[in-house]
């Protein structure tokens, strides 16, 4: 990936400004009762009225605006009318396109209803979630000049296994502008000092995916859908940055 230039940016944080929106949108949309389909519907109408774009188009079949996986979904799955119950862990993966520029994001959250669960399997959920929005930042922290790819990835590795987690190892993070999936990969797992050298003005999509289990996923029947293997709770976590001395994050919707 060559460095984006002035003009390039601007419009990658034009993209990711509404990718943050977006995502909001959605975070404020989940709740006990809603379907899948009502935070796709949400998450459209917020990037059109914003004048971006579905990033998702340009995939191949999909038609919708986001992909949403549920408890042990990891990945890649498709808004149905499915209802978000009390207690699911519930991910959201959306991607915004701005005026030929791509921005691509991800979040998790814990569904609180009305009804009180079992506390210690909620604080567990609570904890799970919190590794992996932290490995997020640890591996969005090391992508500035000069160190590689590995540096992000070790970062990652690092702080979700030590807390007794799994990476999933055969889905990753990607360069990202032109097209939705640019080179370079960028695994959650890997050596520090290996891999492409980051250069400043480099568009990255840094991604945690993982599950409290089995580092394994398979493809369920619907043919999009990557499952835990062992079905155990599933994680996303991305934001689209730009590499420089202070990175900048395009798509953080907790500022939007």
């Amino acid at each position: 990936m060559k460095p984006r230039n002035a003009y390039e940016q601007k419009l990658m944080k034009k993209s990711g400004e509404i990718a943050a929106k977006a995502l909001k949108r959605a975070m404020e949309t989940i709740k006990t009762g809603v379907t899948e389909l009502e935070v796709d519907e949400a998450v459209k109408k917020e990037i059109y009225k914003l004048g971006g774009d579905l990033s998702y188009k340009t995939v191949p079949g999909y038609k919708y605006a986001t992909c949403i996986t549920v408890n042990e979904e990891v990945v890649h799955g498709i808004p149905t009318v499915r209802k978000f119950e009390d207690g699911d862990i519930v991910s959201v993966d959306l991607a915004v396109m701005y005026k030929g520029w791509h921005t691509d994001c991800a979040w998790s959250v814990l569904v609180r209803g009305q009804v009180t669960g079992d506390r210690q399997q909620e604080e567990e959920k609570k904890k799970f979630l919190q590794v992996g929005e932290e490995a997020l930042w640890e591996g969005i922290n090391q992508a500035v000049p000069g160190n590689r790819v590995g540096d992000i990835s070790n970062a990652i590795q690092t702080k979700v296994e030590a807390s007794g987690y799994q990476v999933v190892r055969s889905l990753v993070g990607h360069g990202v502008g032109k097209s939705l999936h640019e080179d370079p990969e960028i695994p959650g797992f890997g050596r520090k000092g290996m891999g492409p050298v980051l250069k400043s003005g480099m568009t990255l999509a840094i991604e945690v995916i993982y599950t409290r289990g089995s580092s394994d996923v398979v493809v369920a029947e619907d043919g999009w859908t990557f499952v835990a293997a062992d079905n155990s709770w599933g994680g996303l976590f991305e934001m689209t940055v730009i590499v420089g001395e202070r990175v900048e994050v395009l798509t953080d919707w907790r500022k939007a």
